[in-house]
């Protein structure tokens, strides 16, 4: 059976809000199946964001993951994401799994992967996926010439990027963090 494929996921960050964008095509060889799927979410009551690429069990299996590990971590984005690597490049079953993740929150923007990478972005930028390069190139550019907020960038960067890559649909999920209330 031919593999679904086609993802693109671009997080940017500005002015203390990350915001998360993802196309919602899903292919099935050179047949378009889906075009409204959702594959980013939030978490921890919207203060951590989350998106994937790659098989879709795989990323729900990772996601579970990660959630758990933010949880146990209360929230803290790095130690969450650290251990959630951690695991899934140790354990014999989760390091088959093939998939990315972008996760944010209102200070930084991190992309995991099971070769056991965490990769916190130069810039406050960050895509993944068959259009991540694409959508990621127009991140940078709009956020470096313009005045547009972080969630109107990452929605022109899908759009972009659609022009651009097959898999990248033309519609696009924004979401953006909430700032954690002050105790």
């Amino acid at each position: 059976m031919t593999r679904m494929h086609g993802t693109t996921i671009v997080a940017v960050h500005r002015d203390g809000v990350s915001a998360l964008a993802g196309d919602g095509q899903v292919t099935l060889g050179d047949q378009i199946v889906k075009r409204g799927a959702v594959k980013v979410r939030t978490l921890m009551d919207g203060r951590v964001l989350a998106g994937f690429a790659g098989a879709v069990s795989d990323a729900f299996t990772l996601m579970d993951k990660f959630e758990g590990h933010l949880n146990s971590t209360r929230g803290n984005l790095t130690r969450a994401a650290v251990e959630t690597v951690k695991e899934w490049r140790t354990d014999r079953v989760l390091r088959n799994l093939e998939a990315l993740l972008i996760v944010a929150d209102e200070e930084q923007i991190l992309t995991l992967s099971g070769v056991g990478d965490v990769v916190a972005p130069d810039e406050p930028v960050a895509g993944i996926g068959s259009g991540g390069g694409y959508a990621q190139a127009a991140a940078s550019a709009l956020l470096r010439h313009s005045d547009l907020p972080a969630d109107e960038i990452a929605r022109e960067a899908i759009y972009i990027a659609a022009d651009i890559d097959l898999y990248t649909s033309g519609t696009a999920t924004v979401l953006t963090s909430s700032p954690r209330e002050s105790a």
